[in-house]
């Protein structure tokens, strides 16, 4: 079989056709590609008209979080679609274990404080070891955090659409079992992706269910929590914290009340960034333009018909 002929857009930025080469395709213009890497995450509207311009059968996304592209209506069933699911993980697991470790040395306080207190600061400093995590999803961000806390002693759970055990887990339960899990959590860690069925899937009722000293840590997307009903848990004291670096909406605007809450860690979308992200993306451009040249099974395959 000839290279495989692989379109950039919407700029060719030149570590992705680098990669292109090293997996045995010639980087094209789209309008004769067989497939087409797009790297401008936040703009289905322009790939929707890429592709009406191209005879591209496999389409590669830049980043796991895809939801924007469905609900723009780009995901054609006809076509292969991969994305970046579990390149990203150990970067954005690092970051998630990096809020729990500021929401459980209380680093958020101690790092804004102008005088040398140690009293009368509310709830107490505590150690990971032993306690209870619940991750809630368990790709690769899941799978990367778990290893990471297993080093840690804490005692990891796991919930996914599927059960499937995650490895390390003492637990993996289905997502329906999330009311009877959640209780038993010092941290639940979200990690899943967003689509219909997941919108809102920590609403007020599921938020009531924590531990009052309990924190909420979010790594995947904004409106996989009901943020008013965050807002309430955390105004009410019925949660110990929440430590988000997605919300919703996003960008979290000025003057919102997450952002006068003393028990709240935000960090502005920074878990994977394009910097980050770039030598993962490479490296799987290069591993899936080899594959496809040779009709073999692509990485990342994204299921229309599930979301992600």
């Amino acid at each position: 079989m000839s290279a495989p002929r692989i379109a950039i857009l919407p700029s060719v930025e030149q570590g992705l056709r680098e990669a292109v080469e090293a997996g045995g395709g010639a980087v094209s213009d789209p309008s004769e590609a067989d497939g087409l890497i797009w790297t401008k995450p936040r703009d289905p509207e322009g790939l929707k008209e890429a592709l009406a311009q191209s005879p591209a059968r496999w389409v590669q996304l830049p980043f796991a979080g895809i939801e924007s592209f469905f609900a723009a209506g780009v995901i054609d069933p006809d076509l292969t679609w991969t994305c970046t699911k579990g390149a990203y993980g150990p970067s954005t697991a690092e970051h998630a274990l990096a809020l729990m470790l500021a929401a459980a040395r209380r680093i958020h306080v101690h790092a804004r404080a102008r005088a040398w207190k140690r009293d009368g600061l509310g709830a107490p400093e505590r150690t990971l070891e032993g306690a209870v995590v619940l991750i809630v999803g368990t790709g690769g961000i899941g799978k990367a955090l778990a290893r990471l806390l297993r080093l840690l002693g804490a005692r990891v759970a796991g919930v996914n659409r599927s059960g499937a055990p995650l490895e390390g887990a003492e637990r993996t339960g289905t997502t329906d079992r999330l009311p009877e899990m959640v209780p038993e959590a010092d941290f639940i860690v979200v990690a899943a992706a967003l689509t219909e069925q997941t919108r809102g899937l920590f609403d007020s009722e599921l938020l009531a269910r924590m531990k009052a000293d309990a924190w909420l840590v979010n790594v995947a997307r904004g409106g996989l929590v009901d943020t008013d009903a965050l807002v309430n848990a955390l105004t009410e004291g019925s949660i110990g914290g929440a430590a988000l670096d997605v919300t919703d909406p996003e960008p979290l605007p000025e003057g919102h009340p997450l952002w006068d809450l003393d028990n709240v860690i935000i960090t502005p979308h920074v878990a994977n960034t394009w910097d980050m992200a770039l030598p993962s993306l490479r490296a799987m451009v290069e591993r899936n333009v080899a594959r496809f040249g040779a009709g073999q099974p692509l990485e990342g395959l994204v299921d229309p018909s599930l979301g992600y």
